[in-house]
């Protein structure tokens, strides 16, 4: 009897546990169209920005990204590169902030009007609110990156092959990417698994 009552006790934990758990979406397929592209994002210079008002002519670059992640400090350089690179080849980029549960801390709006002037973006550096552009993604990391061509996402995942050390990446999977975006070629190597820290969403 006792371990009837034990089992029951942790099967209603478990059902409780997932009751409050954010609902994520699974990870945005190869070819699908963009999530929520009129969704409107405070940007850091103060304006309403999105997708579809970032997308260039080739596409869009999306990059899930924050203040505070080790991973994305480990990738400041990296993602001002790829920025860069993207727009070379007429691809909007924007960096999202989805970190709503860090909201009244470090990555509250003042947070990242600083932050992205400490890194001297050039690029759009916005406020997801409620995390509901990461949701519709299926972002769970940071950084995580999903690039888009004319017809779809062409690819998402990583930047490079080694999270850790820049100098250290084989494999340039973004950079490729953006490149064959760019010159309206397939992308070869179309998903990867993004290494980073989670999206802190609010527990409902």
């Amino acid at each position: 009897m006792k371990k009837i009552v034990k089992l029951s006790i942790a099967v209603l934990a478990v059902v409780i546990a997932m009751a409050f758990k954010p609902i994520i979406n699974p990870e945005l397929g190869i070819g699908s169209a963009i999530p929520k592209p009129d969704y409107k994002m405070m940007d850091v210079n103060g304006k309403e920005i999105s997708l579809v008002g970032v997308k260039g002519e080739n596409g869009l670059l999306v990059i899930f990204s924050c203040n505070t992640c080790p991973y994305v400090k480990l990738s400041e350089t990296r993602i001002k590169e790829v920025a860069a690179f993207a727009k070379r080849n007429k691809i909007g980029v924007i960096v999202v902030n989805s970190n709503e549960a860090q909201r009244d801390a470090d990555d509250s709006f003042e947070e990242m009007k600083k932050y992205a002037k400490s890194q001297a973006y050039d690029f759009s550096y916005v406020v997801d609110k409620n995390s509901q552009l990461a949701d519709a993604f299926g972002a769970t990391r940071t950084p995580h990156t999903f690039l888009f061509d004319k017809k779809g996402l062409a690819y998402r995942g990583a930047i490079d092959d080694n999270i850790k050390d820049a100098n250290e990446a084989k494999e340039h999977f973004l950079k490729d990417a953006i490149m064959a975006v760019g010159e309206g070629k397939p992308v070869k190597v179309n998903s990867t698994k993004s290494v980073g820290c989670s999206i802190k969403r609010v527990e409902e």
